[in-house]
C-alpha cells in the first residue's frame, strides 16, 4: 500500500511486526497496541524508532505514558463513515502534545485528504499511487483557514490580529479627557456612531 507524505510517495522505513515476532536489531518497527500494552518497558528500549498501530475503539489516553518514546502512531479508518480516528488525532496533537508522526490507514479516501491534514496527520497509506497527486493538490488548494486546526495553520482572524497596528488605549483615553469640551463632544459622537454601527476594535 503506497505511503504518502507531503504529497509524495515515500518509502516506508518501518517494518510491521506480528505480536510473536522478535524485534530486529536497528530497524524501525511498528507493533500492535496490544503488544505495546503488554510489554512496553522492554519494547521501548529498542535501539531504533518504534511505532504503534492504535485501534480506533481504545482511548488514546492509554498511550500517554509512552508518547515521548513513540516515533509513530498509526490510526485506523476501518470504514470511510467511521471518523473516530479524527478525534484521536486531534486529542494526541492538542491535548497530549504528541509531536511524532501520525499516520492514517484503512479506508482513506481522496475527499478526506485535506481534513486529515488539518486533524494533525502527517502521512497516509493510500490505495494507489495516483492518490499522491490528489493529496498534493488538496494540501496546496488553500493557503488560509478560518478555523484553527491541529495541523498548525493559524486562523485568518488571528493573522489579522497579529498584523494589525497596536493601539495605545491609555494614550487615547488621556487625549480624550484632556481635549477641550467641544472636542470631547466630537469624540463622544464618534464613539456613539461606532457603537450604533456595531463596530468593535481589538487592542490585541
Amino acid at each position: 500500500m503506497p505511503l504518502v507524505n507531503a504529497g509524495h510517495i515515500v518509502e516506508d522505513r518501518y517494518v510491521r511486526l506480528a505480536d510473536e515476532a522478535p524485534l530486529p536489531d536497528g530497524v524501525p518497527v511498528i507493533i500492535t497496541g496490544q503488544r505495546l500494552l503488554a510489554d512496553a518497558s522492554e519494547l521501548l528500549r529498542h535501539a531504533a524508532p518504534i511505532g504503534v498501530v492504535w485501534p480506533n475503539d481504545r482511548r488514546v489516553a492509554e498511550l500517554e505514558p509512552w508518547l515521548d518514546e513513540l516515533s509513530l502512531i498509526t490510526l485506523i479508518f476501518p470504514k470511510f463513515r467511521d471518523g473516530r480516528a479524527y478525534s484521536q488525532a486531534r486529542l494526541l496533537r492538542e491535548q497530549y502534545g504528541f509531536r511524532g508522526e501520525l499516520r492514517a490507514t484503512g479506508e482513506v479516501l481522496r475527499d478526506q485528504f485535506l481534513f486529515l491534514m488539518r486533524a494533525g496527520f502527517d502521512s497516509l497509506e493510500v490505495k494507489k499511487a495516483a492518490d499522491a497527486a490528489a493529496f498534493a493538490e488538496a494540501v496546496g488548494r488553500y493557503s488560509a483557514f478560518y478555523q484553527p486546526s491541529a495541523g498548525g495553520n493559524m486562523p485568518i482572524a488571528r493573522r489579522r490580529q497579529l498584523s494589525a497596528p497596536k493601539r495605545d488605549t491609555f494614550a487615547a483615553a488621556r487625549a480624550a479627557f484632556s481635549a477641550p469640551p467641544s472636542a470631547q463632544g466630537r469624540l463622544a459622537a464618534h464613539s456613539g456612531a461606532g457603537e450604533a454601527s456595531g463596530l468593535s476594535f481589538s487592542t490585541t
